[in-house]
Parts: C-alpha cells; structure tokens; sequence
C-alpha cells in the first residue's frame, strides 16, 4: 500500500524543511499546499485571483478550494507510490476528504505533528526571509544569512519577506490554525494514526524522529 504522509503544525513550525527531507529520502514528491496556492495565485484567471484575495487577507483557503488543488496535484503520475503532504488537510472536513481520496488511490495515511511553543512560532514568522530567486530560507533570530538580508546562494539578490508573514496578517493565521486546524489531532488521535514531535529540537533532530515513525524503524 501507498504512503500520504501528513505533516501538521501551526505555520512556521518547519513542516516545509522536513516534508522536503522526506522527499529526498523516500522519493515521494512532497506536496505544499501553500506552494501551489501561491503558485497559482499568480495566475490572472479566475482562480487565480480567488486565490490572492484569500492570501492578501491573511485567512486560509476555503476547504473546496483546496480540495480541487490536491485532487489535480495527487492525480499526476509522480504520486502514484505516495505522497508528502505539507499544509493539507487543516479542517475537519478536509480530512474527510483526504479520507475519500486516500480510499479511492488505495493509500494509507500516516499523521505526524510537530508540537511547538508560540512564542517560538511568532519569531519563525516574523523572522522568515526568502530568496526570490532560488527560494532559500532564513531568519533573522535563527538561522541568518552571512550578509544582511542577502542570500548566501545568489549574493546579486536581496531576500524579501513573503506577504503573508506581516505581524498583523500572522496573528489571524495563528488564530485561525487554533480555531480550524487544533481539533485535527483529537481526529487523528482516535484512530491511532497520530505521532508527536517536539518542534523545538533542531531540523536533523526532528528528521530522525520522522524518519523512524514513518519507516517504523
């Protein structure tokens, strides 16, 4: 049987480093929600613009919307052997459907959470900074660059901060991660599907935690 992989947390708890370490490591093709969406949101079509407005809000997409997105993505032949999903599902309901989808592509799905204190979150956030040209990630309480705002890979290039990560626009994701997605662990907790992490041990460190609860060794 086939492997999803969900990966859940509140934003910035590093489900995006450990989701692409899996891929790596195992072959599946890790499957960013939050990738796509803003991905697409690029786009000037309908969709694509349904989508910016949800960002530009700071809310999370509407549980429909981000059903089509992993229904499209998860059909393509690269997940045919499983996938890694990072940011989906964060509703009850998405859950359900993720169940229906499991069902239908004849997969079995594995939870893992990476528990980790707010006060660290709101920094991770607030701190985050990104390459535009290669995608690199750094902080500036965590993990700097060796230049100010400047990325190690691409020194021609001045690391930005995603729209999404303005202190306003990260409370009401917070708020709506505790509201919407929390009651996701009582969901996976009843079936025995759900595995701990402590988020705040380094990535290495989290990674052979992963590891062994995915591969059962």
């Amino acid at each position: 049987m086939s492997k999803i992989i969900v990966l859940m947390g509140a934003p910035g708890a590093g489900k995006g480093t450990q989701a692409r370490l899996l891929q790596e490591r195992l072959g599946l093709p890790q499957i960013s929600t939050g990738d796509i969406l803003r991905a697409r949101a690029q786009g000037q079509d309908l969709l694509g613009r349904e989508i910016r407005a949800v960002q530009d809000s700071g809310k999370l997409a509407s549980d429909d919307l981000v059903d089509r997105v992993v229904q499209e993505r998860t059909a393509e032949d690269d997940c045919r052997r499983g996938y890694v999903l990072d940011g989906f599902p964060r509703t009850i309901v998405q859950a359900e459907m993720l169940e229906k989808l499991a069902a239908d592509q004849g997969n079995e799905i594995t939870a893992v959470v990476i528990d980790i204190p707010r006060e660290i979150l709101e920094k991770r956030l607030t701190g985050r900074l990104m390459c535009p040209v290669c995608g690199e990630i750094y902080n500036i309480y965590f993990q700097p660059p060796k230049v100010d705002r400047v990325c190690d890979l691409h020194p021609d290039s001045s690391l930005i901060q995603r729209t999404d990560d303005t202190p306003e626009k990260i409370y009401v994701r917070l708020k709506t991660y505790d509201r919407q997605t929390r009651p996701l662990l009582a969901y996976y907790e009843k079936t025995g599907r759900l595995k701990r992490i402590d988020g705040t041990l380094g990535p290495e460190e989290i990674y052979k935690e992963l590891w062994r609860i995915v591969t059962g060794t």
